[in-house]
């Protein structure tokens, strides 16, 4: 028995002591537990001594730049604690409301790593070309974003102006085929460092959010030829705000798709590491799609591995996206794109509306979990964003 309520350990609770996320509230930093949050400071006392400091700021930049010895250690007390019959001295547990950006983003890059995904995008956007390009088996796709817009889940989205397509030439104004990217992200830490390699890259990765990208595809369509996303995207990538630790993921660990052909040596992996994940999207309360993130043909230790090997450091606070989660079947698409098939086919929602692409004031949610320990779940925590009308 625990101090904290029976609820917060049943098998399919999915903040239990097998997740653990950290955010920040207003008390400072805390780790999440069941539907409450532990703030930090309140058992700073019971944390050792090197520990202390690190849990009293108001973000968890400190900790992220901490490294990996220093979070096994903290997550393997924080076990301890809420798993207590008793209390810690001055322990307390507080509402999750309110909790912000839990750290200082430092750079932002977004990967474009489901097969699925980009065959879909390539018959939509090159209906008379290969689906897949040349360069996709071969490196982990990806683009430099804006971090200046990543916002914390909860955060009204502003549908973005720019460059439209038309027969006479481009227009500017309002996107009119705003839509969602469902996506994981990682939250990287450690010592800064450039060059790393697959076995190297763990040890840079502090823990997982759930990343909605948001894109203007048709922004997109007329501005990504050569260069690739622009102001398509740079408008808002919106985060969970509990990170979920990445030691959590354990037994969610498998293998990946394999790709059809060998990879350059600084790209293989000594040990797999996709990951058993399975996202939710709703619109306005409809589940439009559950992508699998095991599909992703490329893994986050690969996805490090390329960001840094030309000698770009990996940072505290850096932020890198997984790309759009999208499985073999329709129901499994991580984006509207894809499930309206670049607005040919309207999907239904349950208040008997149909979409191609997102409306002003609606409210897109994203959840996920993965399978932990003892037949328990591991979860990830909601990314959410309601649309607000172009200015």
């Amino acid at each position: 028995m625990s101090w904290i309520s029976d609820a917060a350990f049943t098998p399919d609770e999915p903040f239990g002591p097998q997740t653990l996320p950290y955010g920040v509230v207003e008390r400072g930093i805390a780790v999440r537990v069941g539907d409450s949050a532990l703030p930090l400071r309140s058992v700073a006392g019971s944390l050792g001594p090197r520990l202390p400091d690190l849990v009293g700021a108001d973000s968890l930049d400190p900790l992220l730049a901490a490294g990996r010895p220093v979070w096994s250690e903290l997550r393997a007390r924080l076990v301890e604690l809420v798993s207590a019959a008793t209390a810690p001295r001055g322990a307390e547990l507080v509402p999750i409301d309110g909790a912000r950006l839990p750290f200082a983003v430092a750079d932002y890059v977004d990967f474009y790593s489901s097969r699925h995904h980009a065959e879909n995008v390539g018959r939509i956007f090159r209906p008379n070309s290969p689906a897949l390009l040349p360069n996709w088996t071969h490196l982990p796709v990806g683009y430099h974003g804006r971090a200046g817009t990543v916002v914390v889940s909860g955060t009204p989205v502003r549908r973005p102006h720019g460059q439209l397509p038309a027969s006479g030439g481009p227009v500017f104004g309002p996107t009119r085929r705003l839509d969602v990217e469902a996506e994981v992200g990682f939250v990287c830490g450690g010592p800064v460092r450039g060059r790393l390699s697959t076995s190297q890259a763990v040890e840079h990765v502090f823990g997982v959010v759930l990343l909605n990208d948001w894109s203007a595809r048709d922004v997109q369509a007329w501005e990504g030829q050569p260069l690739g996303p622009f102001l398509a995207k740079s408008f808002a990538t919106s985060v969970s705000a509990w990170i979920t630790p990445l030691e959590a993921f354990a037994v969610a660990r498998v293998s990946p798709p394999p790709l059809p052909n060998p990879v350059q040596p600084y790209l293989v992996s000594d040990s797999p590491w996709g990951l058993d994940i399975t996202i939710e999207v709703g619109v306005n309360g409809t589940v439009v799609a559950t992508p699998p993130f095991r599909e992703m043909s490329w893994t986050f230790p690969q996805q490090l591995a390329h960001l840094s090997v030309n000698g770009a450091t990996v940072r505290p606070g850096d932020l890198f996206g997984s790309g759009t989660v999208s499985g073999p079947e329709k129901h499994q698409r991580g984006s509207l794109l894809e499930l309206s098939w670049g607005g040919q086919e309207p999907f239904a929602l349950d208040d008997g509306t149909t979409r191609s692409f997102l409306e002003d004031g609606d409210t897109v949610t994203m959840t996920a979990s993965a399978p932990g320990e003892d037949g328990s779940v591991v979860g990830l925590a909601e990314v959410t964003g309601t649309i607000l009308p172009a200015e």
